[in-house]
């Protein structure tokens, strides 16, 4: 009998993920991973809470259920990272790291040394095995698709994962707890950086960076406000600007960062300064192991949760050239654009430079 080890969050997605491996009749090993040792701004270790749900959800499926701390490997790989990006003035996706760094990596290492063939998370993703290769595929459910956060797997980690949830669709995930009694069936899904839970994003960042404030500036260099530092706004920002709406009851947004005189760019309205023809990231994770040409067109989004945009992709040795067909609306470096070709993840890299629109 095959030996699976499942990553459980303690949410709906990796309980139900294990009760199907479980009635597939394989081995099953539920595993709770602890990367944060933080509690949070009430005094309550929210990791403390969730272990409760995986050894609740365990005992009722029936599997042995285990807990492992990776905070040392998450500060050391994803967190410190996570610091370094703002405090250079961009915004990281932390989420891609922590998957190809420590679910797949320190979690992947964790399962084949306790046996297991294969390790399965609650991720909205599918896999497609031919011999020895492995194609990321986009999830059944649309809505809830998280191949984005999966662009920086390789083969290796891919040929060992399992994604037992990725034909499915969220509202039959939750029929399926509920009439397994899973006490999970209605928690409320997680959003957000998960380490940093429900606190304020602000006040957490700044327990560990310094503030910087400065200048808001319009185009034009006219001082409209002040800023608390570069790191705390990200491209395309209209709330909490703190600079009020302007006379004709428009609004402001972050158009760009001037990290070497500590500016924020601020404009009013929608304008071209928002948006980009193209961006430049640098070295392409391919999930393959390979591109599918040094030219070719693609769908690529650069955020989570955005519609696929056409583009055509220039391969260079440090990177790509991304020209989009259409402009962009806050293309932030930092973030990783992800290339698709239909229903297969190709892979990504991170945004490193924006080509603004004319």
């Amino acid at each position: 009998m095959e030996r699976v080890v499942v990553g459980m969050s303690g949410g709906v997605d990796s309980s139900v993920a294990a009760l199907l491996l479980k009635e597939q009749g394989l081995d099953v090993i539920g595993v709770f991973m602890k990367n944060w040792d933080e509690e949070n701004e009430d005094g309550v270790c929210s990791a403390a809470t969730d272990f409760d749900d995986v050894r609740r959800v365990c005992d009722q499926i029936g599997i042995p259920y285990y807990s492992v701390n990776f905070a040392r490997e998450y500060y050391d790989r994803v967190f410190s990272v996570f610091l370094g990006e703002y405090n250079a003035g961009r915004t990281p996706n932390p989420d891609v790291l922590c998957n190809s760094e420590i679910k797949f990596k320190a979690f992947l290492d964790f399962a084949m040394k306790a046996g297991a063939g294969h390790m399965a998370t609650g991720h909205y993703a599918r896999v497609r095995k031919e011999g020895k290769t492995a194609e990321l595929l986009r999830a059944a459910d649309g809505n809830k698709d998280q191949t984005y956060f999966l662009a920086g797997l390789n083969q290796s980690q891919l040929l060992r994962a399992m994604f037992p949830i990725g034909e499915l669709q969220k509202p039959k995930i939750r029929e399926m707890a509920r009439k397994a009694g899973l006490s999970t069936a209605e928690k409320k899904d997680s959003t957000g950086i998960c380490f940093i839970g429900e606190r304020k994003f602000k006040q957490f960042l700044m327990e560990f960076l310094p503030a910087k404030p400065g200048n808001m500036l319009t185009p034009d260099g006219r001082v409209i406000g002040r800023h608390d530092g570069l790191m705390y706004y990200t491209l395309g920002q209209r709330r909490g600007l703190g600079i009020g709406g302007a006379p004709d009851g428009g609004r402001w947004f972050v158009a760009d960062k001037d990290l070497e005189n500590n500016a924020l760019i601020v404009t009013h309205g929608e304008t071209g300064l928002l948006f980009s023809n193209a961006l430049e990231t640098g070295r392409i994770n391919w999930i393959g192991g390979e591109p599918p040409a040094r030219s070719f067109d693609c769908a690529v989004k650069h955020r989570y949760r955005q519609k696929d945009q056409k583009a055509h992709v220039e391969l260079s040795d440090s990177g790509a050239l991304i020209t989009f067909f259409e402009p962009q609306r806050a293309v932030t470096p930092g973030q990783w654009a992800v290339l698709y070709d239909g229903e297969i993840c190709l892979g990504g890299g991170i945004i490193e430079k924006r080509i603004k629109a004319e």
